[in-house]
């Protein structure tokens, strides 16, 4: 009988996720999801100015703002409106250069990231407006009342334009991987108009992107026209599916099974967090715009795992590094404990995920899963219950505990949860990591008994 080379379930498991997180589209959505960091951060600073006194509620400060900083406090939301109120166009538009630069790169054709960003914009503005088919012709919708105000059909308030911020980022994803395929196909298929090399190159670009273009804008426009003379468009359309995706999780036991599959992947030596967040980082951004601007309360959004869930890295382990530093025994766990505990503040935790290690230690991965759970389960019922106010600012990610918790809801509650959400996942681990300790003394001593003999 011939001998069997079928791999392990684990290991044909790691390896089609593996594949998965490095296809060209997931890739391009983690480039997305850096670019908007630096922007969410510098809008959640203009956006605690504006809510410090629902923050600090002292009668004396709140006199002071309304008399000072107060008063700017539309110069402020200007600047929200410029980060997040045009997070679409930063994270959509970032993808396309992206996706545009992997396809130039790995099949060596002539495309310019630059001029998929540009056609991207181009595609994404042409569904922005709001369009209706009335009196036997399309015309732009018009329409002001107490709540909206949409004219020339564009939907706007103090908060910016209404598509473009969050709510569009969903359409901006389909309109850029759109984009992006079209000016693929006409380019491999050589539909483009060369010049000769004595052209300048930018010059060259822009009149090698004139077909591509033309024809973004042809099939853009003849889609979102369709859909309007069915009586919608495609805001509306995607927006069923994307609000059935987005209302999942933010329930508790839609959150556990993000919180669940993040770390199931980890423990196949798989960035989880890498792959998941491809899914969910358009729902947390519109969530967190929604509990901002509109008074949400939405607990998936924003940055809730690094929030209140994942203190100390994944596994949430900060207390399991400050365990290892006082009281490990075995040398091998106290040495790590000296190496993770400072990272660890900062939620970083690789040397514990690869020297503990957890990845395919079946010792450690009920601990692993599992405590991120349990905080993830007292996260959400302090902010269910309106013990803490939602999340309504994306902290840096490497916000150390509490900290964190106050930024991202910025309320001292908040600060307070996150520091319990710390306590309750190492409560889980103790018992754990104290046993897996237990085993690697008993190991280190017969180590060095047989060494001695």
């Amino acid at each position: 009988m011939a001998e069997t080379t079928k791999k392990p379930l684990k290991d044909r498991f790691a390896e089609v996720a593996g594949k998965f997180a490095a296809t060209r589209f997931v890739r391009a959505i983690m480039d997305a999801g850096y670019s908007v960091i630096s922007f969410s951060i510098v809008g959640a600073f203009f956006l605690i100015l504006t809510v410090l006194p629902q923050v600090i509620r002292v009668d004396g400060f709140i006199s002071f703002y309304a008399n000072t900083i107060g008063r700017f406090t539309d110069l402020f939301q200007s600047v929200y409106n410029a980060t997040m109120g045009i997070i679409a166009l930063v994270f959509s538009g970032t993808f396309a250069f992206s996706y545009t630069k992997i396809y130039r790169d790995e099949e060596q054709i002539n495309l310019v990231p630059m001029n998929g960003l540009m056609m991207f914009l181009m595609g994404f503005f042409i569904t922005v407006a709001q369009l209706v088919w009335k009196d036997g012709r399309m015309q732009f919708l018009q329409s002001i009342t107490k709540t909206k105000m949409i004219v020339g059909g564009y939907q706007a308030s103090t908060a910016g334009i209404y598509r473009i911020g969050a709510v569009g980022i969903f359409v901006g994803l389909v309109i850029a991987w759109l984009t992006v395929q079209i000016y693929r196909y006409t380019v491999k298929h050589n539909w483009q108009i060369k010049m000769p090399d004595s052209v300048p190159a930018g010059v060259a670009n822009s009149f090698s992107a004139l077909i591509p273009a033309f024809c973004v804008a042809v099939v853009v426009a003849a889609i979102n026209g369709a859909l309007v003379l069915a009586g919608t468009d495609m805001f509306n359309l995607l927006f069923i599916p994307f609000s059935f995706i987005s209302n999942i999780a933010d329930t508790w036991w839609g959150f556990l099974i993000i919180v669940f599959l993040i770390h199931f992947l980890w423990w196949f030596g798989i960035h989880g967090a890498t792959i998941i967040s491809s899914f969910t980082t358009p729902i947390v951004l519109a969530n967190m715009a929604d509990n901002a601007q509109r008074g949400g309360q939405h607990f998936f959004a924003g940055d809730p795992t690094n929030s209140f869930i994942t203190i100390g890295g994944s596994g949430a382990m900060l207390g399991v590094a400050i365990w290892l530093v006082l009281r490990a025994r075995s040398t091998q766990l106290k040495e790590l404990g000296k190496v993770e505990i400072v990272p660890a503040i900062f939620n970083i935790n690789e040397p514990l995920i690869f020297g503990l290690p957890i990845v395919y230690n079946i010792n450690l991965m009920i601990p692993f899963i599992c405590a991120p759970l349990a905080s993830g389960i007292v996260a959400y019922l302090g902010i269910a219950s309106h013990l803490v106010p939602v999340i309504r600012v994306q902290q840096p990610w490497p916000t150390p505990v509490g900290l964190g918790g106050f930024i991202a809801t910025t309320s001292w509650q908040g600060g307070v949860l996150s520091i319990v959400c710390a306590i309750v996942a190492f409560l889980v681990w103790y018992p754990f990591i104290k046993h897996y300790d237990n085993v690697l003394l008993k190991q280190e001593k017969e180590g060095a008994t047989a060494t001695a003999e």
